[in-house]
């Protein structure tokens, strides 16, 4: 599966060079407060799904939450265009440091997420719950590395240890890269046979970052 991820990788890269990078001066700030404020947003692939008609038009928000909390914390949400109330995928991340350039992100569910929906508006999101109202996605961590040459984040999940049944799968990948203007995303499912049965086929998605 090594071999698989690298070559994912290598075809998310290829999509985000394809896109003009501006020079900004990030060489003096914190690389993890970097990171939070490249994550946090509004973001839709409508332009890729004009482009190609195998992607749909997905929004992907994400906003801080638990100011209070000295940990970072991101709220996620993921809906189709058509269905922008009733999302499909609600997560919470929690962003550490892992070293100088390497930065882990920890992927969380939480019970009566419909209940949430939307919740990225509020100023202070999902205020109710608290970290032990969360269940850690185990093994699908997604850990993501600073480039100061390609000014950009990217990683992934680590082997097949993200495990999933969803569409009969058995375990689940993450490929992402992170840059100011853009977050490439690429989750697929495989099965015990490492024969994929869910997610994009091509590449990622390319969620662009409303200005």
């Amino acid at each position: 599966m090594k071999t698989t991820t690298h070559i994912a990788l290598i075809t998310l890269l290829a999509s985000v060079s394809s896109t003009p990078v501006f020079a900004d001066n990030t060489e003096h700030l914190d690389k993890k407060e970097l990171l939070l404020t490249w994550m946090q947003g509004h973001f839709d692939s409508e332009q890729q799904s004009i482009a190609d008609k195998e992607f749909y038009n997905i929004h992907l928000n994400m906003a801080a939450m638990w100011a209070a909390d000295p940990e970072h914390w991101l709220y996620v949400e993921q809906a189709a265009a058509t269905h922008l109330d009733e999302p499909y995928r609600q997560r919470v991340y929690q962003v550490t440091q892992v070293s100088d350039t390497e930065f882990a992100s920890k992927v969380y569910g939480f019970n009566n997420d419909k209940h949430y929906a939307g919740a990225y508006k509020s100023t202070n999101p999902l205020a109710e719950l608290t970290p032990k109202d969360l269940v850690e996605r185990q093994g699908c961590t997604v850990y993501l590395t600073w480039s100061a040459q390609q000014q950009h984040f990217a990683g992934s999940t680590k082997d097949k240890q993200c495990l999933s049944q969803l569409r009969g799968a058995s375990y689940a990948t993450s490929e992402v890269v992170v840059t100011k203007d853009k977050i490439v995303s690429w989750d697929r499912g495989f099965d015990s046979n490492d024969q994929q049965v869910w997610g994009a086929v091509k590449g990622g998605y390319e969620f662009l970052k409303a200005q």
